[in-house]
């Protein structure tokens, strides 16, 4: 088999199982209309826990791909335990958001309605979908866990005690993001950390003082430009990761 391996796939079931796998219908469409594989095409394998496996195609039917599982070629590995909380956006803007969030090593996604939110319905599996297809083209070994909207207060009366918040305020009131993560980078162990960011036009006055009530709450600026909400996100994911994460 060859060492040189183009195509990745997510697949749920353990691997390498019994070496032998048969693709569902909707991976196996993917590789024999999309990719034109053929037999002893390479294709490289993982599930989020057990690494990832070099496998190549046995067979091509019309309905259903199998592959042949060889040997493992990567140990599993762990992302930064870093949650995005966001207020969803419109369609292509959150599928944005669900692809450059798993490419920048976040590990679960949270939507969250707030006041101001204008979109009220949000597919959880597009999203899945979304992150899914960005694991398979980053390399990355696992793909982000996605939670069921819901509401704000919801959301805060139910929140772990052991996860900071890094709450992105945009009335500019917190000190800047660089410099309260500078802060907390002093600590061996960064642990578990959430990103919140708000919806077009912000938390109106009632959610700022409900989320600074919370404990753990380290409320930061990401400077004195007004950000679209998902370019707020990519740049609070990225200043948390040259913090606290592994980069």
């Amino acid at each position: 088999m060859s060492d040189k391996i183009h195509i990745r796939l997510y697949v749920e079931d353990s691997l390498p199982g019994g070496g032998i796998l048969t693709l569902a219908p909707d991976q196996s469409h993917y590789l024999g209309n999309v990719m034109r594989a053929k037999a002893g095409t390479p294709v490289a394998l993982f599930n989020g826990r057990d690494g990832e496996w070099a496998a190549e195609v046995a067979e091509v039917q019309k309905k259903a791909v199998t592959l042949r599982i060889d040997r493992k070629i990567k140990e599993q590995r762990a992302e930064p335990d870093l949650w995005l909380v966001f207020a969803p956006i419109k369609k292509a803007r959150l599928d944005f958001i669900a692809q450059k969030a798993t490419e920048l090593g976040v590990s679960h996604l949270a939507p969250v309605y707030t006041r101001r939110t204008i979109v009220d319905r949000v597919k959880t599996d597009r999203l899945g979908a979304n992150a899914i297809e960005a694991a398979e083209q980053c390399e990355r070994l696992n793909v982000p866990t996605i939670a069921e909207p819901v509401k704000l207060d919801k959301l805060l009366a139910d929140w772990p005690a052991d996860r900071r918040i890094m709450f992105c305020d945009e009335d500019l009131s917190g000190q800047s993001a660089h410099t309260a993560l500078a802060a907390a980078a002093d600590k061996a162990d960064p642990g578990k950390w959430a990103i919140l960011i708000g919806p077009e036009g912000g938390f109106d006055d009632t959610e700022r003082k409900m989320i600074r009530a919370q404990e753990n709450v380290t409320v930061v600026s990401l400077g004195p430009r007004v950000l679209r909400a998902d370019t707020a996100a990519m740049a609070a994911i990225a200043l948390w990761q040259s913090a606290l994460g592994d980069w």
